[in-house]
């Protein structure tokens, strides 16, 4: 398992057959190319980097507010939640959808993480729709020069 990614499991494996023969039914019903039903859209990209200091992660989160938006550290875990609503405009026109992909609904991403993180001094940034959280380290957790002594 190198940089931290994780396989496919042999179980999505029997789960492949049926997830293709329902996005055939769905793409045939609504020919509006890709879509999936057991992937989310709604759930954020993820960037993950390590320096001396912190380790900082970057989420891609578009189009919503950051009032909607929930970032917590809870027992070793960076949970970052939120949830997108619907734009409701109050109008006198009835309007019927024609085509709609935009995805509206809630989001939870759990991220682990390694001892020794400066709970006190978390921060976080929302910014032209990326979440930049920056988790500093305390000095347990910084890389430490050991000496080698010479007989």
């Amino acid at each position: 398992m190198k940089w931290g990614l994780t396989r496919r499991k042999d179980s999505d494996l029997l789960l492949d057959p049926m997830r293709f023969d329902i996005d055939r039914l769905l793409n045939d019903l609504f020919p509006t190319g890709s879509i999936t039903l057991l992937e989310s859209d709604i759930i954020p990209r993820i960037d993950i980097e390590e320096d001396e200091t912190a380790i900082h992660v970057k989420a891609d989160i578009p189009g919503m507010d950051e009032k909607d938006l929930n970032v917590t550290l809870d027992d070793h875990y960076l949970i970052i939640s939120g949830e997108k609503r619907e734009e409701k405009k109050e109008e006198n026109k009835k309007r019927n959808y024609v085509f709609s992909e935009r995805r509206l609904g809630s989001f939870c991403r759990r991220i682990a993480l390694p001892e020794g993180i400066k709970a006190d001094e978390i921060k976080a940034e929302y910014k032209n729709g990326v979440l930049h959280v920056a988790l500093p380290k305390d000095e347990t957790a910084m890389p430490k020069k050991i000496e080698i002594n010479v007989h």
